[in-house]
């Protein structure tokens, strides 16, 4: 039996308690309460930016750097990645050179001619050409005669304002335009640097090259047309081992003028790698990253590039988070805030509680950063000041409205119907108004075989003291499954289940509230036998179950109303009750309530006409212990009965009934088969 309803609605009480009281606080405390509503919403929304691009104050910064925690250590750890290698000038290598800025493009010149010869699958050159030196023509000719494709660092002054002026793009454009017709041909190496770190690929912009990433991807017949369009996050890795790094690099010098002997090693080293060239200098090119605000490391410009081109060597597309989703996860929030905030549950479980969603609101980022989701952007800290900030607002509000309870009321009407719907009657007083509306119900009709014959034979005190004890057992398990009761008709008892308030498993509520309505008369057979062996014997207590479409509501007059259902589907839980006594059972239920049930344990008993009625309803019995492979044959034989194999299906069911010689349904339906129609139906006199 389950447990009783009231029981399990309670906590459902006190939050519409909980919001009653707020709606009774007053004009003036609620619309304050809804405006802080939207100012929450609006918080766990733009926690990040407003919607003008600009930073939350205050906020934004906290939001980047749980961004960053979580996007460190949701790192994968990798060891050294050697399909990217670095070439780099160093600051001994500026030493050496006698050159500092710019870099001397006679080493670049020579390198590249060298590493030509080892056919990697391309270079990418992190160095703007945006100023004459002697050595352009060397340089010029060097990359036109390249086999290796190359990509050439390009900057512009409208995406670069800082790093290039109108002269030294007017160069850098004239540089660009000697190398066309080669294999060399320029890439954008803007960085996105919002908020002062790189933690996004920059945004696509008009008129500009493709990234240094992409073209050289591209060159080498690698495109990656997953990222063609990608303007989300760098994904970022970590260093497997302690005081490693994640791309080798290689000190240009190295390149000039190589020793012939080691030509074939360093060949062995570059051949088929994606190569490219920059510097990583103390004070030169260094980009802070999503990881510099942990761990400190501000990389080299050129190791940026690297991590976006094994981005894209590896596939991981971070996927982005929809805007309508952002305001989804705000929009929750709030409610769920305010549902915390109307409960009124001792405040050791709402901490608990509380903690709860604490737990959600970070774990949910770093899990959804883990499954390779791109969350910039999602406002942690913005949920849980519009948390806060929902939570007190609704609080205070309930606080202030004092309203009178009205438990006894609950109590009192707790008697005839479940006390989560009687607190729904209480929350809401106009579902007592006259009227009705269709629903679909679980109907239930019980009898109790034998009662008026018996109320003849002894004392009227007697009858009234077996009535009501009767109609109590009964009523208990009405309301412990959630039904509401509509009527006593003398020893019957009719209850429904879906309205006024439906409920997911209001089937399987009504399915084994019929069941255990025949086990409480059974009960209450017993109890009466033992009461006084000279009382007449009582019979069983017989049982319909009917889904299907009635009005419910209230009808009656000014002074006194009844809130009960009409309809057919009364009519036809009615009917099945009735009859049990000409089938031998105890339990039927129509083929629609079963099926709506949801549950498996019932077992098919033919298709009649019910006394009255002109339609025929397939008939089902609740048989929880009953073998599921005679219940499958008992299936098989039914379908031949609809079919017109008569012998098949008495054939089938006698099977069934022999292995059950106790059960007086199974040979009552092998009994109806012999007798059906050619529609496989048998008509109930």
């Amino acid at each position: 039996m389950n447990e009783p309803q009231a029981k399990r609605a309670s906590p459902f009480g006190w939050l519409r308690r909980g919001w009653r009281n707020v709606r009774e606080a007053g004009t003036v405390q609620l619309a304050l309460t809804v405006m802080l509503l939207g100012l929450a919403m609006l918080i766990a929304r733009y926690s990040w930016v407003l919607p003008g691009s600009e930073p939350t104050p205050l906020i934004s910064e906290a939001e980047r750097a749980f961004y960053d925690l979580r996007a460190y250590y949701a790192a994968d750890l990798v060891e050294e990645d050697k399909r990217v290698v670095l070439v780099v000038y160093t600051d001994q290598t500026l030493i050496a050179a006698r050159k500092r800025s710019p870099l001397d493009r006679g080493l670049l010149a020579k390198t590249l001619r060298t590493l030509d010869t080892f056919e990697p699958k391309a270079i990418g050159i992190d160095i703007l050409f945006d100023q004459p030196q002697d050595e352009d023509e060397e340089l010029i000719a060097t990359l036109r005669g390249m086999k290796t494709p190359v990509a050439v660092a390009y900057a512009a002054k409208a995406t670069n304002p800082d790093d290039i002026e109108f002269e030294q793009q007017q160069y850098l454009e004239q540089f660009m335009a000697r190398l066309k017709g080669s294999n060399a041909r320029p890439a954008s190496i803007r960085l996105d640097n919002t908020f002062g770190a790189t933690r996004l690929w920059p945004d696509i912009r008009e008129g500009i090259p493709p990234l240094l990433g992409r073209v050289m991807l591209a060159d080498a017949g690698e495109p990656a047309t997953a990222f063609a369009n990608y303007e989300g996050a760098i994904d970022y890795r970590r260093p497997k081992y302690q005081d490693s790094v994640l791309f080798p690099p290689a000190q240009i010098d190295l390149f000039v003028d190589p020793d012939p002997e080691i030509l074939p090693f360093l060949k062995e080293q570059y051949a088929g790698k994606y190569i490219l060239i920059g510097g990583d200098i103390v004070d030169y090119d260094r980009v802070e990253t999503t990881f510099t605000s942990i761990n400190g490391e501000v990389p080299a410009g050129i190791a940026v590039h690297a991590e976006i081109i094994a981005q894209m060597l590896d596939n991981r597309v971070l996927q982005p988070i929809p805007t309508w989703m952002l305001w989804a996860m705000a929009a929750l929030v709030v409610l769920i805030a305010t549902l915390t905030a109307l409960l009124e549950w001792p405040a050791r479980k709402l901490a608990l509680f509380g903690v709860a969603q604490l737990l959600i609101f970070q774990g949910t980022p770093v899990l959804l950063q883990v499954r390779n989701v791109d969350t910039y952007g999602l406002p942690v800290v913005g949920w849980l000041i519009g948390w806060v900030l929902v939570y007190t607002a609704v609080t205070v509000a309930a606080r202030a409205s004092g309203a009178v309870q009205r438990n006894f009321a609950a109590s009192a009407l707790g008697k005839y119907i479940p006390r989560d719907i009687a607190q729904a009657i209480i929350d809401k007083p106009e579902l007592l108004s006259l009227g009705g509306e269709k629903r679909a119900i679980f109907v239930l009709f019980s009898d109790l075989e034998g009662f008026t014959k018996m109320s003849h034979a002894i004392a009227p005190e007697m009858v009234a003291k077996l009535l009501n004890r009767y109609l109590d057992m009964l009523s208990q398990v009405v309301l412990d499954h959630g039904g509401v009761i509509d009527k006593f008709v003398g020893d019957a008892v009719v209850a429904f289940w879906g309205a006024p308030i439906s409920r997911p498993d209001d089937g399987e509520r009504a399915a084994k509230a019929g069941y255990a309505l025949w086990q409480a008369g059974e009960a209450f057979r017993a109890e009466v036998a033992a009461m006084d062996p000279d009382l007449p014997k009582i019979g069983k207590t017989r049982v319909g179950l009917h889904f299907g479409e009635a009005v419910i509501g209230n009808f009656g007059g000014a002074t006194r109303i009844q809130y009960t259902a009409l309809g057919d589907s009364m009519n036809t839980a009615a009917r099945l009750e009735s009859a049990n006594k000409a089938l031998d059972s105890s339990v039927m239920a129509s083929r629609e309530f079963a099926e709506a049930s949801g549950l498996d344990w019932w077992r098919p008993m033919g298709r009649v006409v019910l006394r009255g009625r002109s339609s025929p309803v397939d008939l089902f019995e609740p048989a929880p212990d009953f073998p599921p492979a005679d219940r499958t044959v008992l299936a098989e034989a039914c379908a031949k009965a609809l079919s017109g194999d008569r012998d098949g299906a008495v054939r089938l069911a006698q099977d069934v009934a022999d292995r059950h010689p106790d059960d007086s349904a199974l040979r009552n339906l092998v009994k109806r088969m012999l007798e059906m129609n050619e529609g496989g139906t048998y008509v109930l006199g």
